[in-house]
């Protein structure tokens, strides 16, 4: 078997366990509206002057308006419950996003780049259907160091280093403007250790927990996103969130 049937079976793999993994997720899970997120008033702000809007894997999490946004996800339960909404969605993954080149002045993809196996493929898609001078929000675990079980357990194949994230960005056409420190990951280590424990040993309990207790809770603990020009310092920063801009001059 040559290294890219190889190379191909891997991705399919993953991809089949990411789509088993958050189909039970979003099986029970409710659908959270995106004016519930901290990411709101910057996304109110940057879609106002983008008409044509895509989100890549928003899970039941979209940060994106229902309205007027187009909605790509692997899992089927996710979609389905988009649709019930009214928003514009289909299944698919962010290696083949199904739709032609420079369709969209806005593109989001929150935590997931860092789930698929060839993440350069991810990004050459996100920038291939952003127009040039398009806004792109892009989400990511940070430093190898900080690496946990947990990662394992939600199908991660890498954390990033700033300086690497902005070199593969930059190959494909877009700029870090600014960047904030990002998400709702508790710090305590023990904490995550039970979390993991009920997600393995009491799967369903676990995920009634997350979506009913965890999950609101985390949202009314959330705090206004302070942004940077650039890079903020991440030395303790698990997970951050960059605001970029597509190269005018790239096609």
């Amino acid at each position: 078997m040559s290294a890219t049937s190889v190379a191909a079976r891997g991705a399919a793999a993953l991809t089949a366990a990411n789509r088993a993994f958050y189909d039970g997720l979003w099986s029970n899970a409710r659908l959270v509206q995106p004016s519930r997120f901290n990411t709101w008033p910057l996304v109110r702000a940057l879609a106002a002057d983008a008409r044509r809007r895509l989100e890549v894997a928003p899970g039941l999490r979209p940060r994106l308006p229902l309205a007027g946004t187009h909605f790509l996800d692997l899992s089927a339960a996710a979609v389905a419950r988009l649709r019930r909404a009214g928003a514009a969605a289909a299944v698919g993954v962010i290696n083949a996003v199904p739709f032609p080149d420079a369709a969209f002045d806005f593109v989001c993809a929150f935590d997931i780049v860092e789930h698929v196996e060839d993440d350069e493929a991810a990004l050459a898609e996100l920038a291939r259907v952003s127009a040039p001078g398009a806004s792109c929000l892009l989400s990511v675990p940070l430093h190898a160091s900080a690496w946990t079980p947990f990662d394992d357990f939600v199908g991660h194949r890498r954390r990033y280093a700033p300086e690497e994230l902005t070199q593969k960005l930059a190959r494909h056409g877009f700029a870090v403007e600014r960047s904030a420190a990002y998400g709702m990951q508790p710090k305590s280590s023990r904490l995550l250790d039970l979390g993991m424990w009920f997600l393995v040993h009491q799967r369903d309990r676990a995920m009634w927990w997350y979506n009913r207790v965890f999950m609101p809770l985390g949202l009314r603990l959330q705090k206004p996103l302070a942004f940077a020009d650039g890079w903020i310092d991440c030395e303790d920063v698990d997970t951050v969130l960059v605001v970029c801009r597509r190269d005018r001059a790239m096609r």
